[in-house]
């Protein structure tokens, strides 16, 4: 879901201002055109990879049947809680 939309020329003339919104919010942006074919989509780089690696393991057919056995344990409270061991240690 698209928080804001702006007008491609408003874009472009606050193209600083519209990245650092776009990274500190973690919000898409859409930016629109006279012609709607032409509108865009803005995210910062991190969302961006983000949502590559879910579509990646959701596509994966493996991967995403192992997500969604985790998530059934979780809500069947098989879980166990297990103490972080530092790299190199």
């Amino acid at each position: 879901m698209m928080t804001q939309a702006v007008a491609y020329s408003n874009f472009r003339a606050n193209l600083k201002t519209y990245m650092r919104k776009v990274n500190e919010d973690a919000d898409t942006l859409l930016v629109t055109n006279a012609d709607p074919e032409d509108n865009v989509v803005v995210m910062s780089a991190d969302d961006y990879d983000s949502l590559m690696e879910t579509l990646r393991v959701y596509q994966n057919p493996y991967l995403s049947d192992k997500v969604m056995r985790g998530m059934a344990q979780v809500r069947q409270g098989q879980t166990m809680a297990h103490d972080l061991v530092e790299a190199g240690a």
